[in-house]
C-alpha cells in the first residue's frame, strides 16, 4: 500500500524500531527475495540465509545477550515477522527459530543446555525446529504416542512427527514426546534431539499448496539414545511449558497475517493503477475501489487489536484468550482479504509468477497451524463460559468419587 493510504501506528513509533525495520528489508531484498525460486524449487532455504540474518543481528531478538541474544522487546520481533510476510515469503523460518524454540530453552533449558545451544542459534549456525504434531493426534497434544524411555543415562526415544516447520534444515527439534504413559498430559515431557543422533531420519520436504520456501517434513525416531542432560525443565511438565509458549506462537501467525494482508493491500493498489479494462485503470471503477477500501478497513481494524496483543506479549501480560483471539480472527481475515485482492488481479492472480498468487497459498495454513482456529474458539469460549465448565467440572468430579465409593 502506498505510504499515503497507510494510518500511522504507534507500534514502531521509535527511532530504533524504524532503523531495524531498515535492516530488515535491506536484508529480505538482498539475501532473500533473490532467492524465492532457487528455494521453491528445492523445497528448503539454503544456509547462507540463516547465517547473514545471525550476522545482522535477526536471529534471537528477544534472547539476552549473556547467550548471543539482542535483548529486545518482543515489538522487535514483530517487525521482523511483519516485515517477511509483507514481502511475501516464508524464508528462514526465522520466527520458528527465534520466536518459539530459543525461548523454549531459555526458559527451561539447564545453564550447560542454554550454553550449549543459544549462542549459536543467535549466529545461525544451529537451526532449532518444534515437534509437536503426530501423524494421528493434530491438535489433540495430550494424545501423542511418541514415547522416551528412562534407560537410566539417557532416553531410548521412539516415534514420529509430521508437519515439521524447518525440520528438514534443523540440526535439533525440541520433541514433545510422552514419559510416562500412564498419566496422559502430566506424562508429557520436552527433550532436545539432535538431527544427527542415529536412529533420527527425515523425509523430503512436503510438497505444499504455498509457503514452498521454508521446509515442511516428517522426522522420524527409531530407538534414538538422547542424552538425559537434554530434558527441557522438569520431566512431566512438558504439556504445563506448551500451553505457556502457545499464545506467543499464536501471536507470530496474528502478525504474521497482518503482514501478508499488508502486502497484498499494496501489491494490488500499485496493480489496480496501471491494468486498464474499458480504456481506463480499474481503479477507476466504483467495484474496485469499494473492495480496496474493505481490505484496508479489516486490515487496520485487526492491526489494532494485534498491535495491542503484541504490546501486552511484550511485557508478558498477554493472556492465553487474548492470543487465541489475535489468531484466529486475524489469519481468518488474512485469507479472506488476500481472496479479495486475487480478485482484482483477474487471471493474472492465479499465476504463482505473481506474488498475490504466492500470498494467497500461503495464506490457507494460518487457520491450521498453531491450533486450528476451531481450536481456538473452543479456549476462547471457556473463558466466556468459565463459571459454567468451573461448575461442570466439580458436578463431573463429585460423579467420580462417589462412583469409587461405590465400587
Amino acid at each position: 500500500m502506498n505510504k499515503k493510504y497507510e494510518l500511522p501506528r504507534t507500534i514502531y513509533a521509535t527511532e530504533e524500531h524504524q532503523m531495524f525495520k531498515e535492516t530488515v528489508n535491506q536484508y529480505l531484498a538482498q539475501h532473500v527475495l533473490p532467492n524465492r525460486e532457487k528455494w521453491e524449487k528445492q523445497g528448503y532455504c539454503d544456509r547462507e540465509a540463516w547465517l547473514k540474518a545471525g550476522e545482522l543481528g535477526l536471529l534471537g531478538i528477544t534472547l539476552d545477550p549473556e547467550y548471543g541474544g539482542m535483548g529486545l522487546d518482543f515489538t522487535f520481533s514483530s517487525l521482523v515477522i511483519e516485515e517477511q510476510a509483507r514481502a511475501g515469503i516464508a524464508a528462514p523460518g526465522i520466527s520458528m527459530h527465534s520466536d518459539i524454540v530459543i525461548p523454549y530453552i531459555e526458559a527451561y533449558g539447564s545453564e550447560a543446555i542454554k550454553r550449549k545451544y543459544l549462542p549459536k542459534c543467535a549466529s545461525g549456525e544451529l537451526i532449532g525446529s518444534l515437534g509437536m504434531t503426530e501423524p494421528g493426534t493434530g491438535s489433540d497434544v495430550q494424545a501423542i504416542t511418541t514415547f522416551a524411555e528412562d534407560k537410566g543415562d539417557y532416553y531410548l526415544l521412539n516415534g514420529s512427527k509430521t508437519f515439521i516447520t524447518i525440520g528438514y534444515t534443523s540440526d535439533f527439534t525440541i520433541v514433545a514426546c510422552k514419559t510416562d504413559k500412564r498419566k496422559g498430559a502430566k506424562g508429557i515431557s520436552l527433550i532436545i534431539v539432535d538431527s544427527d543422533l542415529e536412529g533420527v531420519s527425515k523425509g523430503e520436504p512436503f510438497a505444499k499448496l504455498g509457503l514452498k520456501t521454508s521446509d515442511t517434513c516428517e522426522i522420524f525416531y527409531e530407538d534414538v539414545k538422547v542424552p538425559k542432560g537434554n530434558l527441557l525443565g522438569e520431566e512431566g511438565q512438558g504439556f504445563v511449558y506448551m500451553m505457556r509458549e502457545l499464545p506467543r506462537e499464536r501471536m507470530t501467525i496474528a502478525i504474521a497475517a497482518i503482514g501478508a494482508v499488508r502486502g497484498a493491500l499494496e501489491l494490488t493498489v500499485d496493480y489496480t493503477q496501471q491494468r486498464k479494462a474499458f480504456k481506463q485503470p480499474i481503479c477507476a471503477f466504483q467495484n474496485t475501489q469499494f473492495k480496496v477500501v474493505e481490505v484496508a478497513s479489516a486490515l487496520e481494524v485487526t492491526t489494532a487489536y494485534v498491535d495491542r496483543c503484541t504490546e501486552l506479549q511484550s511485557r508478558h501480560e498477554l493472556t492465553a484468550e487474548q492470543a487465541s483471539i489475535a489468531k484466529y480472527y486475524s489469519s481468518d481475515m488474512q485469507c479472506a482479504m488476500i481472496d479479495e485482492c486475487l480478485q482484482l488481479f483477474g487471471g493474472y492472480g492465479f499465476i504463482w509468477e505473481y506474488p498475490i498468487a504466492r500470498m494467497y497459498g500461503g495464506a490457507r495454513v494460518q487457520r491450521i497451524y498453531g491450533g486450528t482456529n476451531e481450536i481456538m474458539k473452543v479456549m476462547i469460549a471457556r473463558s466466556i463460559f468459565a463459571e459454567y465448565f468451573t461448575t461442570l467440572r466439580a458436578k463431573m468430579k463429585a460423579k467420580r468419587a462417589k462412583a469409587a465409593q461405590l465400587n
